[in-house]
Order: structure tokens, then C-alpha cells, then sequence
């Protein structure tokens, strides 16, 4: 490739995927983003720094002790840890990029620690110096500067690349992945603003952050106004450094991705009590068992304010979690659970009447089945809100999205245009038949703080259209034949002595 074009987001892709083909073989494809995403970020920076240098030097008139001050850089990048450096290599390849990597993020402590995950770069058995030699010659011959790929487009072929990885580790992909369009519905529901904090408890590869900001984006809206109010926490460090590479290279240059155990020990805090946020929003795992139980009996931060879940499932510590970080009065949040946790009993009914009682909840929204990587089971979208709108008091909405999706061979994809209906008839917040039922909590209360949707919106049979005013004439006439039916076997039964 000439390093002087620019890289197109299709050359960007295929070249990409390649480069994980490389290892294909010695390295099982669950472990392929482990090395992928950070050899990436490693040429992107390298790259972005010999850009630095030379406008650097442009500007000094070739001074090299100007073009190496710390305040024309990015990132700094150490003597001996360049990726030219590295690629001079052909023996003991391995060791020389893990030094490299370590030591850059020594010299960028506050932004890079921990950036390259753990990679055991130095096993040979797994990664001989020929393959990695391979490996970084492929990544060599893309140009990747600022003046030949854009964040954007790097940021996008990021995305695609974790996409791709997802979809060939199907099964252990729901645990750093959820689908974008679903993200995207989501973020749509909360609008987050210029301005605004946003916060993921699980924040996997950080779509959820990234969907918030090019909705502003999209939007119109000034997104470095969220520069600094981007929060998430993720327990996996590899799926937690891939999320810090994600947000920069989508040229997002300041948030906090914490690594550590939401559940067990929250990360963000105002004084001694949990951080709050505007916009808070989650695709924790469903039904984690052994999610800190021992812990929330007697929690610091009171989170186990409507209940202490059931040690088999951690969904309303999720909840109630979130709910305690959600900013008072402004703040609202959405989350993805399993279908069980909107009518499992027990301890679980008990935390959902508290939290229903407490009127936050405004939404529930169930999706199609196979949406989710790992799962074949359908989820609901539940919205809550720290004040709702006057008029929707006391009510909460169930809709019905089952049936909005397109079928896959091994996924299911919400479309734009299901996800569109779906928004759409959030916003209305209107009774729709065989889509969506405004309920009050005395209605809810009536079916025992149940939740789930087929209880509050009666699907309209496949292929059938139907008015409300048809569906009332139906019922009518029904009634009418019933009782016509009926007086005909009265009839019957007395003509025959029965009765």
C-alpha cells in the first residue's frame, strides 16, 4: 500500500480481517481480538506519531528536540518501543513488542495503563517469530496517520472488525458484544444531550458510550461537551482494553473505562456515596449466578433498596444498581434483561412491586428472539426515569417488538426500520392493538406486579390488520352469537327435559 493514500473503509476492513486470517490456526478465534485490537492501536499510534514529529518539525524548522517535547504528542512513545522498532525484529519478536507495549503504557500512565491487555506475546508455541513477523508486516503495509485513515472511518472498521469476532465466537460474544441497532434503539430512547453524563455498569467493547455519542453527533450536538462525562466499568481486562481502544480511535480523547467488578465493588463515586449520572444504560448478563450476594446483604451504598436478590440470578442487582447511580429527578437509564425477570416470583417479585411502587419504571419493551450473541431467548428493553412526564403517573408502557426482526441463519437483526416502529411507538405512548398497552399500576397490581407483556398487549394474529373500532364491532358480534348459542341449547336442554 502507498502510505501517503488514503485508506479506504473498505480496503481498511478486508485488510483487517486478514490480518486475524494470519492467525487463524495456532490461535483459537475466541482469542483472536486479544492480539488483533492492540497490534492495531500500536501501529495507530506509531503512525500518529511520526505524523506529530514531522509537523513538528515543520513548524520549528527542523528542530528534533522540539519535534520530541512531550506537548506535540498525543501519546508518548519511548526510545526503542516505535513499531519500526519492533518490525526490525525477526528473533525473539514476542518479547520485544511486549516490552514496547509495556513500556508505552508506562510513559502514558493516566490514559494508556493496562491499554494492551495481557497477551501472552511471548509464547512461542502459540505464536512462533515467523507468524508474528507475518503478523506485523501485514499491519505494516497499512498507512494508518490522521491524514490517511480519520477516526471515523478507523472507528468504524474497529467496530466492524469487533462485529466480526463476535459473529465467530457466537456463543462467548454476549459477553463484551450487543447488537448496535439495539444499542442504537436504546440510546434513541434516552436522547442524551450535549452536556449530559453517561454511565455503563457492563460496559463491554463501550457501544453503549459510543451509540450515546453519535446519537449527539447525529444529532447536531457538540460532542466534545461530553468529553470527561463518558463513565463505564468492565470486569474482563482484555474486553475492557479493547473498549479504551474503541473510544480512541473513534477519536474520543477523555472518559474513564474502569476495570473491576460493578457488583462487587463500584467504581465511580461522589463523596461516600455512589456517582449519579443523566443517562445510565446496560446489557448486564442475564441471570449472572454467584453475583455478589454475600456482599449486598449488607451493603455500603444501599443498593439493596427494594430487596436482596436470589444468589441464582444478580438481574435486579443490576437493576437496583443502576437505579442508585441513576441521577435524582433528570435521570433516566435502559437496560436489557431476560424475559424470567419480568414474572419470576419469589425474591425477584418482591424487589419488582418495591421498585413498580416507587413509579420509575415507564417502559417495558420486548424484542425478538435471537437478537443476542450466546442466546436464542427474546429480551425486553425496561426504561426508567427519576421523574415522569405529569401524565404518564402512575402507568407504565408495555410493547411488543417480538415480531420486528429479520430472520437470520445463525442471528437474528433488528433492522432500522423495527427499530424505528419500536421508537416510535414508545414516544406515542398510546394504546396500539397487538402492539403496545398503556397499563396503570392499579392494572399491574391486579396481575400480581407481573410484568409480562403477553399479560398487557394481546397479539393480533399473523397476517391480520385490524382497526380498533373492527376489533370492538368483532367483539360485539361475538358476544351476540354467543348468546344466541346459548339460548339455542337452553332450548335444546328443556325440549329434551335436561332440565
Amino acid at each position: 500500500m502507498n502510505t501517503s493514500a488514503v485508506v479506504d473503509l473498505g480496503n481498511l476492513e478486508s485488510h483487517l480481517w486478514e490480518a486475524a486470517n494470519i492467525l487463524r490456526g495456532p490461535v483459537d478465534a475466541a482469542d483472536f481480538k486479544t492480539y488483533i485490537f492492540p497490534l492495531l492501536f500500536f501501529k495507530r499510534i506509531s503512525d500518529v506519531y511520526d505524523e506529530e514529529v514531522q509537523a513538528a518539525l515543520d513548524e520549528s524548522g527542523g528542530d528534533q528536540d522540539y519535534a520530541a517535547f512531550a506537548e506535540n504528542h498525543r501519546f508518548l512513545i519511548p526510545e526503542g518501543c516505535h513499531w519500526r522498532d519492533v518490525r526490525a525484529r525477526t528473533e525473539n519478536v514476542g518479547q520485544a513488542l511486549s516490552r514496547a507495549l509495556r513500556e508505552i503504557e508506562k510513559a502514558n500512565q493516566r490514559t494508556l495503563y493496562g491499554i494492551f491487555g495481557d497477551a501472552q506475546w511471548t509464547n512461542k508455541e502459540r505464536l512462533s517469530d515467523a507468524l508474528l513477523c507475518d503478523l506485523i508486516d501485514h499491519f505494516s503495509r497499512l498507512p494508518l496517520p490522521n491524514r490517511a485513515v480519520n477516526s471515523d472511518v478507523l472507528g468504524q472498521a474497529y467496530e466492524y472488525l469487533i462485529k466480526k469476532f463476535a459473529d465467530a465466537t457466537n456463543k462467548k460474544a454476549g459477553e463484551f458484544y450487543t447488537p448496535r441497532s439495539v444499542v442504537r434503539l436504546m440510546v434513541n430512547i434516552l436522547d442524551p444531550q450535549p452536556g449530559e453524563t453517561i454511565y455503563d455498569p457492563a460496559a463491554g467493547t463501550a457501544g453503549m458510550l459510543l451509540g450515546a455519542v453519535q446519537h449527539v453527533q447525529e444529532a447536531g450536538g457538540d460532542v466534545k461537551l461530553l468529553w470527561g462525562k463518558l463513565f463505564g466499568q468492565e470486569r474482563n481486562l482484555t474486553t475492557s482494553s479493547i473498549a479504551r481502544i474503541n473510544l480512541y480511535l473513534h477519536g474520543i480523547e477523555d472518559f474513564q473505562i474502569v476495570r473491576g467488578d460493578t457488583l462487587r465493588q463500584p467504581a465511580f463515586f461522589d463523596g461516600d456515596c455512589l456517582a449519579a449520572f443523566d443517562c445510565v444504560i446496560a446489557n448486564p448478563p442475564f441471570s449472572l449466578e454467584r453475583w455478589g450476594e454475600e456482599i449486598w446483604a449488607n451493603d455500603p451504598y444501599g443498593r439493596n433498596f427494594a430487596g436482596l436478590p436470589p444468589s441464582s440470578s444478580g438481574d435486579y442487582a443490576w437493576v437496583q444498581h443502576m437505579l442508585r447511580s441513576m441521577a435524582p429527578g433528570r435521570g433516566r437509564m435502559a437496560v436489557v434483561l431476560p424475559h424470567g425477570a419480568l414474572f419470576r416470583m419469589g425474591a425477584e417479585g418482591k424487589i419488582r412491586r418495591k421498585i413498580l411502587e416507587m413509579d420509575l419504571l415507564e417502559a417495558v419493551i420486548g424484542l425478538g428472539p435471537n437478537l443476542f450473541y450466546g442466546t436464542g431467548l427474546a429480551a425486553a428493553i425496561l426504561v426508567f426515569r427519576g421523574h415522569k412526564r405529569p401524565e404518564r403517573a402512575g402507568q407504565v408502557l408495555f410493547v411488543d417488538g417480538s415480531g420486528l426482526y429479520r430472520r437470520g441463519r445463525n442471528q437474528n437483526t433488528l433492522e432500522p426500520e423495527h427499530a424505528a416502529q419500536i421508537l416510535a411507538l414508545y414516544r406515542d405512548y398510546r394504546d396500539m392493538l397487538g402492539a403496545a398497552h398503556v397499563a396503570t399500576l392499579a392494572e399491574i397490581e391486579r396481575n400480581e406486579w407481573n410484568l409480562n407483556i403477553p399479560r398487557y398487549v394481546e397479539p393480533v394474529a399473523a397476517g391480520e390488520t385490524i382497526t380498533l373500532e373492527a376489533a370492538l364491532t368483532n367483539l360485539k358480534t361475538s358476544l351476540a352469537d354467543a348468546y344466541a348459542a346459548e339460548g339455542r341449547l337452553t332450548s335444546l336442554l328443556h325440549s329434551s327435559g335436561l332440565i
